[in-house]
């Protein structure tokens, strides 16, 4: 590190990737800051340096060798830090980088004890659940849609819709008998999970696919409908509703071997909802003496974000989907980030990393997202330009990613 870079970092001070500590901090003390760094986005401890940036220089005789072994004893999975030293002013401060750990969740073996922490600003804290699940998926160990929905079981699945996915969407040739055999086949194809105590209950997947008022038990199940009247939220609100139900229709196959609607699951729903706030009637009637519709945006462009949020919407975070129509624009709000290394660019280049692959998987079987799950580049982006001039707009924060498609403006 020059010297001017590490003038800066004092200058600027503790932040959500740097960390000034004494050299006499305890093993486990060290080890706290590493992991949450770790966890979150990388960053530097510094050694020899007081909290309010007064450098006090290293005093710990061989301090590589027992920062390492801090590393190796104390940080599970293991992380192999970038180790340096400066002199500043006659007096040496360590260095110690670490990157954004790809293991997530790092832990700090303590007393027979492993602790997960985080960075939250200049601090470093425990991890609460929530911020546990969401490590844990995205190091690759869980996916949140298989975890269990707490006071659920198999009575709060729609098994009408279930049995309609089973022999009408996928053709399943078995047919459970009883209960047993249903909870069976239903912990396989990943509805169920059994608990400790030996009973069962919904998996979020479960739930919210063939789930009996999902929000029930899951408060983030829903999908929130607002409508503005202007530009921003507030203009009067034409809607303001949390759709809640399972996210399929229930269907039959006729003898013709065609697939028949009985009752709309809550993408329909949203989509009938939704349309007369975007279209209207044109002057235009067609050869079935109808009025053809105007659309303010290319419908599919809608579909497919729509789709896509549901598909990859982070499950730990406790908030619905939002649904914002404005009179120039529609946002669409996804609970939490973009998945691990996943960018706005690689999205726009049809990269895929899907948050809830089993999601995916079904909402692929009910023809909602087709084989190559490339929507974005191939649907939404191309639609937009063609019928709208403007591409949409795409914003990634900790907390969401939003997408936005803006009406065609006159002129």
């Amino acid at each position: 590190m020059l010297r001017a870079e590490f003038i800066e970092i004092i200058a600027n001070g503790e932040s959500s990737g740097i960390e000034f500590k004494r050299d006499d901090i305890r093993p486990e003390d060290l080890a706290k800051e590493v992991v949450a760094l770790a966890n979150f986005q990388g960053g530097r401890v510094l050694l020899g340096v007081e909290d309010d940036g007064t450098i006090s220089g290293i005093q710990r005789y061989n301090l590589e060798e027992w920062v390492m072994n801090v590393f190796r004893d104390k940080i599970h999975p293991f992380i192999n830090p970038y180790y340096e030293e400066i002199l500043i002013d006659e007096k040496r401060v360590a260095i110690v980088t670490i990157e954004q750990g790809t293991s997530k969740p790092y832990v700090v073996r303590h007393n027979g004890q492993e602790r997960i922490y985080i960075r939250i600003g200049t601090t470093s804290r425990d991890a609460t659940r929530e911020q546990q699940a969401r490590l844990h998926e995205s190091g690759g160990m869980l996916h949140a849609e298989a975890l269990p929905v707490s006071g659920t079981t198999i009575a709060s699945l729609d098994m009408e819709r279930v049995k309609s996915y089973l022999f009408d969407i996928i053709g399943d040739p078995e047919h459970p008998t009883s209960e047993e055999q249903w909870i069976q086949r239903l912990i396989g194809l990943g509805f169920l999970t059994k608990l400790n105590n030996g009973n069962v209950a919904c998996t979020i997947l479960g739930l919210i696919s063939f789930g009996i008022a999902p929000r029930r038990y899951l408060p983030q199940a829903g999908i929130r409908l607002m409508v503005f009247d202007g530009l921003d939220k507030t203009y009067r609100a034409f809607m303001d509703e949390i759709l809640d139900g399972s996210l399929f229709n229930r269907v039959r196959r006729t003898d013709a071997g065609n697939l028949e609607n009985i009752d709309d699951g809550l993408i329909e729903k949203l989509s009938n909802m939704i349309r007369p706030f975007i279209s209207e009637e044109g002057s235009t009637i067609n050869t079935g003496m109808q009025r053809e519709r105007v659309w303010f945006y290319p419908w599919e462009a809608i579909r497919e974000t729509i789709i896509n949020t549901i598909a990859h919407r982070d499950w730990t975070r406790s908030v619905d989907i939002e649904i914002v129509v404005y009179s120039d624009r529609i946002e669409i709000l996804s609970p939490g980030p973009l998945t691990n290394s996943m960018t706005v660019e690689k999205m726009k280049a049809g990269q895929r990393s899907p948050r809830n692959p089993l999601l995916v998987s079904l909402l692929r079987d009910y023809g909602y997202v087709d084989a190559r799950g490339m929507g974005v580049r191939t649907k939404v982006i191309p639609l937009m330009r063609q019928q709208n001039h403007i591409d949409p707009e795409f914003l990634v924060t900790e907390d969401f990613f939003k997408t936005t498609l803006y009406r065609k403006r006159d002129g």
